[in-house]
């Protein structure tokens, strides 16, 4: 069977971009099972691969080529996109340069998912600082998508060995949590996540619900009815659909390890409520992904490092992981 062709965007290029995709080039584990083909600039990898020690890509695709030959493709290659001067940019420094060009190959792969010339897409970080000084206001990878391949309705979600979450609400402040939260919202993320975890794992999925409040509320006590009015009708609702799914539980007890064994994916408030115990148990091995897409779409679960980027620090096991969910996401679509 032929293996699929999982589209790979650079990123920012003065981030860790560059270098986590010289790294999967060369993954031999990733190469068995899927066929990445990175969304960037040629220079901008051959300048990192020369500071890093990287090995320097063999295999270059002109943008201008790609329509012809990207149904042919049997091994890892970049797609050379134009329009950035790879010389004109200082790696770890903020740029609406970088920001614009991170952009354009995130907009490239979604081109080439819609034109069924690719089976997924993984994205590498993007700045956002970056993306706001080149005037492109998305708050994010996960807006991006559900906006371009025009979704009914989607969620982000944080795949890893040790849990999978997904995100009610997803970048906004905390003052702005409680007017996002409405129950037909939690229960489109209870349904997508319950129908991914089918897909992927093979199983009816047990789900946890947290609590808005401390103590889930402790009936009322805490907040001003969250749990009671908008997140327990929520769960009542998936529960008559047939979905396996119990709360709202207290955030600061649902994670411990014995529920953790017990529960096959969390769906949590706001950002920081799954952030914060995803990352603290799984950084380098968890896997973002946006649900409720008509084409897979994964990234990693770090930001762009300018701080160490194109010093040869990072690694690129995030995005690894991100391209092996890819395949895998790829062939249960």
């Amino acid at each position: 069977m032929k293996k699929p062709i999982i589209a790979v965007t650079m990123g920012d290029p003065a981030g860790v971009g560059p270098e986590i995709c010289l790294q999967l080039l060369a993954n031999e584990k990733v190469s068995a099972v899927a066929t990445p083909i990175i969304f960037g600039d040629a220079r901008v990898l051959a300048r990192c691969a020369f500071l890093t020690g990287l090995p320097i890509p063999r295999r270059i695709i002109s943008e201008f080529d790609w329509n012809e030959k990207c149904g042919s493709l049997d091994e890892p290659a970049i797609l050379d996109i134009f329009g950035f001067d790879a010389e004109d940019f200082a790696p770890g420094t903020v740029s609406w340069k970088t920001g614009a060009a991170g952009f354009r190959y995130v907009e490239k792969s979604i081109e080439a998912a819609l034109a069924g010339q690719v089976a997924a897409v993984a994205t590498s970080p993007l700045n956002k600082e970056a993306l706001h000084a080149a005037g492109i206001l998305y708050p994010g990878h996960t807006e991006i998508f559900a906006e371009k391949m025009k979704a009914k309705r989607s969620c982000m979600t944080f795949y890893s060995p040790e849990m999978i979450c997904s995100l009610v609400t997803v970048h906004i402040g905390y003052q702005d949590v409680v007017p996002a939260l409405n129950q037909a919202r939690i229960l489109d993320v209870i349904e997508l996540t319950a129908e991914s975890v089918r897909r992927i794992r093979g199983k009816n999925p047990k789900i946890a619900v947290l609590g808005l409040n401390p103590h889930a509320g402790e009936h009322g006590l805490f907040g001003r009815g969250e749990e009671e009015k908008i997140i327990l009708p929520a769960i009542e609702e998936a529960r008559a659909k047939g979905i396996q799914v119990e709360g709202p539980l207290p955030p600061d007890t649902a994670f411990i390890a014995p529920k953790r064994k017990t529960t096959d994916a969390y769906v949590c408030m706001y950002h920081d409520q799954a952030l914060i115990p995803l990352k603290a148990l799984a950084f380098d091995t968890a896997v973002n992904t946006t649900l409720g897409l008509s084409v897979p779409r994964t990234s990693v679960d770090h930001g762009t490092a300018c701080d160490i980027a194109w010093q040869g620090k990072v690694s690129g096991t995030s995005l690894v992981e991100a391209v092996l969910l890819a395949a895998k996401m790829a062939a249960s679509h």
